[in-house]
């Protein structure tokens, strides 16, 4: 007898992936920004903090996915009116990405825990220590420019590889904070990831002139997902690679 798969509708990229491809079949929408895995076909129900509403309920989900920063709450409110169930998970460091993504599979309906979950926890947990400790300034908007705060996924991800955010005890989580200030913060290293702006060797580094500058892979420093498995090697490559 075939296990009936519920229907499922996701609002977070690093989810969409997470589900896609522990869960072959459960999803049936995802946002524009879902771009992992390449070869997904599920209907596009508008972005993170604009979605269709309407669209996502004429799909009749029996769940769907969020999280409590890349989604506002009246898009999750008005599906719960419509008599959706909504998951809405909380990630602000590793270990919380990890008991969140095992919630989300469990609801959507996987059998049992994915190999790459393992793989990913794994790799967290068998990280070196750190030879030295950089501080950084984790920019992730220009115009105006803002950084990483205080209470992050992505700040954590850092602290874990050695490097401390120099606005980690910041009042706000994504603070504006002016260039010249950022610049006077006098950090070791910069670290520009490709989204949600996407900086790039010639748009960001010329900014900070004379501060070595890392450029990483946006998935792997801010999603929560296969990805994680990878991250630790990555991340750590580029870092290094910039500091030398």
């Amino acid at each position: 007898m075939t296990r009936s798969l519920p229907r499922v509708v996701s609002l977070v990229p690093s989810l969409t992936e997470a589900v896609a491809v522990s869960v072959p079949g459960a999803l049936v929408g995802a946002t524009d920004w879902c771009s992992h895995p390449a070869d997904l076909e599920v209907v596009r129900i508008g972005g993170t903090k604009n979605p269709q509403v309407d669209r996502i309920v004429r799909l009749a989900p029996d769940l769907v996915v969020a999280n409590e920063e890349e989604n506002r709450e009246p898009d999750l409110t008005a599906l719960r009116q419509a008599g959706i169930d909504v998951l809405v998970t909380e990630v602000r460091d590793v270990p919380s990405a990890f008991r969140e993504l095992e919630r989300v599979l469990g609801a959507c309906g996987a059998a049992k825990r994915p190999r790459w979950l393992d793989e990913a926890e794994t790799a967290w947990a068998e990280l070196p220590a750190p030879d030295l400790r950089t501080t950084a300034i984790v920019p992730i908007w220009r115009r105006p420019w803002m950084v990483l705060g205080r209470d992050t996924f992505a700040g954590d991800v850092l602290a874990r590889l050695g490097v401390d955010n120099v606005y980690a005890r910041h009042e706000d989580r994504y603070p504006r904070i002016p260039l010249p200030e950022l610049r006077a913060a006098d950090p070791d290293l910069v670290v520009l990831p490709d989204e949600p702006y996407r900086f790039t060797a010639d748009d960001g580094p010329e900014a900070f002139e004379g501060v070595p500058c890392a450029l990483v892979d946006g998935r792997q420093l801010t999603w929560y997902g296969p990805s994680l498995a990878q991250a630790p090697r990555l991340l750590s490559e580029a870092l290094r690679a910039a500091r030398r």
